[in-house]
């Protein structure tokens, strides 16, 4: 068997696109996978495409090899355009080798561990009220045993810190008491913090409310700082959506950094550098909690990784029966009673709906810049 081509899909799906790939062979089957996607979305589609001139010809179930040859030969070490454009075709390739051999995907992966994937959602809400009745709606109508939310408040850079800390404590308490203790709770303050004394209040103030964890109280490039705020916080700190690769991933857990890593499998290196990943937080006794805020498609090849990895704790996951995403594949996974269920289809399970890219466009999406009065970035 051999790759006759690589094609890329950029389709708008409300505030933001997706970048799927699809890769062919010369004996009919095809294999698709999904590409992170959250800004330079042509940037990634076009790496996917230079990419291809180095695959045609090649052996898809060589994956591993293919793996080495797109990462080692882009020379310098790959960032998050390259990553991600490596993620997609790399989940490509396994669809097609389970579809080749007839089994799901993560049989090829050893084989199941569980046989369902738990999952939390982020209910949104402008409002800790309204963060309430939504979880509790999504609770009732998809029995979600676990939901995220943003502690802080939404005009944060603007407020004294002894404010912020005053919104973090009252939504969290609402939240607990309206939930109940049969529900648990994350809490992700998306990175926008950098101070670790300041993480640290955070992480102290919700403490009380037992949540599930904290995701991202400091961003991730200092290690060293986020292993200070991990060693005195009294609940787990969760981190990785913004890391690369097994090395990056080392240098967290080596120094004592996370309770929980969060790899986004299309970002960090595809199904084939998750796995690896996860056998180094295995290791070290952390549990893996798979980033996942993209499409249908990636929630499929996040499925197919956590019912292999034995240190799976749950998956971040967005309903998307009242969405736009509900008509990019066909057959998505059932989820029942706050659980996906696993399908024994060949591959990933899935197929692309092309007609309804056609329809849909990219469409540039630009992210917003919170600024202070004084003009810098809207940090706390």
């Amino acid at each position: 068997m051999k790759i006759t081509g690589i094609d890329t899909f950029l389709v708008e799906v409300g505030r933001r696109n997706l970048c799927f790939v699809k890769v062919t062979t010369d004996e009919g089957l095809h294999g698709v996978g999904e590409a992170y996607s959250v800004g330079p979305d042509e940037a990634t589609a076009n790496v996917v495409g230079y990419f291809r001139d180095w695959l045609i010809g090649l052996d898809p179930l060589d994956i591993e090899g293919i793996w080495q040859r797109v990462y080692l030969c882009s020379r310098f070490p790959g960032g998050s355009v390259v990553l991600s454009a490596l993620s997609g075709i790399d989940h490509a390739l396994w669809d097609i080798k389970g579809k080749a051999y007839g089994v799901p995907v993560y049989q090829l992966l050893g084989g199941k561990c569980r046989d369902r994937i738990r999952v939390y959602q982020n209910p949104g809400g402008a409002t800790p009220e309204e963060t309430l009745e939504n979880a509790l709606a999504l609770q009732e109508r998809y029995g979600f045993t676990a939901f995220k939310t943003n502690p802080l408040p939404p005009d944060q850079h603007d407020l004294a810190w002894p404010r912020v800390l005053d919104y973090v404590e009252r939504k969290m308490r609402l939240l607990r008491e309206g939930l109940g203790l049969d529900v648990e709770i994350a809490l992700d303050p998306h990175a926008k913090i950098l101070e670790p004394a300041k993480a640290l209040d955070v992480c102290r103030a919700v403490a009380p409310f037992h949540p599930m964890f904290v995701e991202e109280p400091l961003r991730p490039e200092n290690v060293e700082a986020l292993a200070g705020v991990r060693a005195k916080s009294p609940v787990p700190i969760a981190t990785g959506e913004m890391l690369y690769t097994k090395w990056e991933f080392r240098d967290l857990l080596r120094a004592g950094a996370a309770d929980i890593v969060q790899p986004d499998i299309c970002c960090c290196g595809g199904i084939t550098e998750m796995k690896k990943i996860a056998a180094l937080a295995e290791a070290e006794y952390v549990t893996v909690a798979p980033h996942n805020p993209m499409g249908p498609l990636a929630t499929a090849v996040n499925a197919q990784f956590s019912a292999t990895a034995p240190t799976f704790l749950i998956l971040e996951y967005h309903v998307d029966t009242e969405s736009p995403r509900r008509d990019l594949i066909d057959e998505p996974y059932e989820m029942v009673d706050g659980y996906l269920l696993l399908p024994d289809r060949p591959g990933l399970g899935i197929e692309l709906n092309e007609e309804y890219f056609a329809a849909h466009p990219y469409q540039p999406w630009h992210r917003g810049f919170p600024i202070r009065d004084d003009g810098s970035m809207a940090m706390i």
